[in-house]
């Protein structure tokens, strides 16, 4: 992708590794049973805001043998015990395409609605208790947190992006970021009240059918990002491959394919965040139309 370096004046800090992890997290043989309900729970339940763009993904790798998250000691990255504490932003080349592709977020948003309030990005390793919605883990992967309207990431969730579910590539790493950058715009736009305060008098079923398309429309604000974007020379940022990159990890990270790679049968009603198919028609929704306008997944069948 064609980024520029991102802006100094975004709000964009590493908060290094927390201490004492996330009470959730670790714990061999969990990963089929979170799959469903963690999601829920945190998304619904504990306020958290919208759960983050493959959450599925990383409770999948928790069962045995897993090197992601151990159950409260070590890390799959050698050098993440010694990264205790506070650390430089933007510093890893992962850390640095992340604060190029939020930068470029904030541009194109900020150009279409007037008065953006951005958002903040943390960088965050083994888990984070500085959040406005708590305390959290990485097994939680990327996430997006309404109450304090920071995108959390540990950049590390990158490699497992690749090695584990054979989305490589920068576009699809972009696409996690603007999707969580999307559900900024959820909230300074009130979509994201309003969907809450609708799954608090539903059923279970009906709440998840919003989440999913609170997930959905977040795919598709992704892709209006990227149709929208232009760098310093007002070259796209996409270059040739980039759209089918963003689109094998769409595919890679739908409710439906995530539950048959865990072994289990697709139950529509505990999907939250949609079927392959569904996140890859709304993210070309955003690619092909660029308007936020064609985003609306409530007021359509998806």
């Amino acid at each position: 992708m064609r980024l520029d370096d991102y802006d100094p004046g975004d709000d964009i800090r590493d908060l290094g590794r927390g201490g004492g992890g996330f009470s959730g997290g670790g714990g061999g043989g969990l990963g089929g049973l979170l799959i469903g309900l963690l999601p829920m729970l945190l998304g619904r339940k504990m306020g958290c805001g919208t759960i983050l763009l493959i959450g599925a993904v990383a409770f999948f790798l928790l069962g045995p043998g897993a090197n992601m998250l151990s159950s409260g000691s070590g890390s799959a990255d050698p050098m993440a015990d010694s990264r205790a504490g506070a650390g430089t932003a933007c510093d890893t080349e992962a850390e640095r395409f992340a604060c190029n592709v939020f930068s470029s977020t904030n541009k194109v948003w900020g150009g279409l609605i007037n008065g953006y309030s951005e958002p903040k990005l943390r960088f965050y390793s083994h888990s984070v208790d500085k959040t406005g919605c708590g305390s959290a883990s990485s097994a939680m992967g990327p996430f997006y947190c309404p109450a304090d309207q920071g995108v959390y990431l540990d950049a590390d969730f990158f490699r497992e992006l690749d090695q584990k579910f054979g989305a490589a590539g920068d576009a699809a790493q972009a696409y996690v970021v603007a999707h969580e950058v999307g559900h900024h715009i959820q909230t300074v736009s009130g979509i994201s009240d309003q969907v809450r305060r609708a799954q608090q008098r539903a059923s279970q079923a009906e709440g998840n059918a919003l989440q999913v398309r609170m997930e959905l429309q977040a795919d598709c604000y992704a892709g209006v990002w990227a149709a929208r974007a232009k760098n310093s020379t007002g070259q796209s940022v996409l270059e040739a491959g980039d759209m089918e990159e963003a689109m094998r990890a769409a595919n890679a990270i739908g409710d439906d394919t995530l539950m048959r790679s865990a072994g289990q049968r697709p139950v529509p009603e505990s999907f939250t965040h949609g079927t392959s198919e569904q996140r890859m028609t709304w993210l070309r929704r955003g690619l092909q139309s660029g308007d936020p306008r064609q985003c609306d997944a409530f007021g359509t069948n998806i």
